[in-house]
């Protein structure tokens, strides 16, 4: 077995996409090494090459490996790609180097594409390589990391330009065994299962089609996303009517199926009705799994740059303020140390989940930490605070009381009656005990949607 790992081949204004390129690659080792070229040349020929057509490698699988969110250095969702296959490292490496040469955007100034090819079984990597993918997902790592890890284990690596993407190539080479890969069931070309993996199937346009506007009919989206939830999920948004699963930017995905099982997500992608697709690409991925959430221990020490699931006490009422970005504090109730937390615009209705918070509510909250601030991904509520404080009302008349002076209680001036200070009074909460998340167009990919369940409360899923 040969692992292949590439990243950082796509461009955030110029399109294309890792994935493609992945996909790109795990035809031409089918194909025996051929690219389209060839194939056009023998079809030109009236197929004389194909007596003695090269012999084809199988393709066990490809893995798409969704890193730490919260990196500088990204697009927006930070894939690495590995292809798990039979052929020799050596062949390869040699159409890796020409498949990431001939498709990567590296007139982008920000893409540093970086490939990392690694002999052996992909759950036997060193333990050394699992740990830097780990690491990956949940930390922030230079190059020189990656330059280290690949020499001490031998691998052969290439990069153009600063080559930053052997970061996340040697990330996704190790990935399938740092998080619980199994081997695949069946021959060539198979499915594997893992402790938490999912699965996407990515349609892809034709070429000439790239950059133009996407056809796809939102009916048979729609229709296809109801009869498969909740094993597919992210497809719509069905309270915006958004296509979840159809890319805005440019770029050769037409459209992207996610879920828990591999044949469904395969029917809804041949369900829907589109423009014609150039081909399927069926990817093993952590996305939709929480893989880069780590357990703060305590607010004092949350970091920039990483990702956290933390427990506090809401210190200081929800506020709106410029652009509609909702903001409030955390405190942790035995450090004293606080967290401020904010609901973002793009949010959208998952603002007024955060703005029925009330100071000395109880949550979890979780998501990235930038600037000081944790974008909240998903929040959960332990304990609500059902009462507040209230001016007491004359319980002769029943008509509210007066302030008696600074530090002297209230007091009704018709009935002469007196009250120490205020008083409680139960308020209505419409916010229940459990876990809220973003709608399914603002997840990150790598968040885990509310709807696959596992978690530690109920769940008010947004669909």
């Amino acid at each position: 077995m040969t692992v292949i790992g590439v990243d950082d081949t796509d461009s955030r204004e110029r399109g294309m996409c890792t994935t493609y390129l992945a996909a790109e690659l795990a035809e031409r080792l089918r194909e025996g090494g051929r690219t389209d070229e060839d194939a056009s040349s023998d079809d030109s020929d009236g197929g004389a090459g194909s007596d003695n057509p090269d012999e084809g490698a199988s393709v066990e699988r490809l893995l798409l490996v969704r890193l730490n969110p919260a990196v500088e250095h990204k697009t927006r969702g930070n894939a690495a790609l590995a292809v798990h296959t039979d052929a020799d490292p050596e062949t390869a490496f040699e159409i890796a180097r020409e498949e990431v040469a001939r498709v990567a955007e590296t007139d982008d100034p920000r893409t540093n594409p970086g490939l990392v090819v690694a002999p052996g079984a992909p759950g036997d990597a060193p333990e050394a390589v699992a740990e830097f993918a780990r690491s990956a997902v949940r930390d922030r790592l230079a190059i020189e990391d990656a330059e280290a890890v690949i020499e001490d284990a031998g691998y052969r690596s290439d990069g153009w330009k600063l080559g930053r993407g052997r970061i996340g190539a040697l990330a996704a080479v190790g990935a399938w065994r740092a998080f619980g890969g199994q081997a695949a069931v069946g021959g060539g070309d198979s499915v594997g299962i893992a402790a938490d993996w999912t699965y996407e199937c990515i349609s892809y346009r034709e070429r000439e089609r790239v950059g133009t506007p996407r056809e796809v009919d939102a009916e048979s989206v729609f229709d296809a996303a109801d009869a498969a939830y909740p094993a597919a999920w992210d497809t719509v948004d069905r309270e915006t009517g958004e296509l979840v699963c159809v890319p805005h930017t440019p770029g050769p995905i037409l459209h992207g199926i996610r879920g828990d099982d591999h044949a469904t997500v395969r029917e809804v992608a041949e369900a829907i009705e589109s423009e014609p697709v150039s081909r399927r690409a069926l990817f093993v991925t952590n996305q939709g799994t929480d893989a880069h959430l780590r357990d703060a221990g305590g607010l004092e020490a949350v970091e920039d740059g990483r990702a956290y699931r933390v427990e506090g006490t809401v210190a200081e009422a929800p506020e709106t303020r410029r652009g509609g970005h909702v903001f409030f504090a955390l405190e942790d109730s035995e450090s004293g140390a606080k967290l401020r937390c904010a609901a973002f615009e793009p949010t959208k209705r998952f603002r007024d989940r955060v703005r029925d918070l009330r100071p000395g509510d109880r949550i979890a909250a979780c998501g990235e930490v930038s600037d000081g601030t944790l974008k909240l991904e998903k929040f959960a509520v332990r304990e609500l605070d059902r009462t507040e404080l209230v001016t007491p009302d004359c319980p002769d008349c029943g008509r509210s009381m007066e302030s008696a002076g600074a530090g002297q209680g209230y007091r009704c001036r018709d009935c002469k009656t007196a009250a120490d200070g205020k008083v409680e009074r139960e308020v209505e909460r419409e916010l229940e005990v459990g876990w809220y998340e973003v709608p399914p167009e603002a997840r990150r990919h790598i968040a885990k949607p509310l709807v696959r369940g596992g978690f530690d409360a109920p769940i008010h899923p947004e669909k």
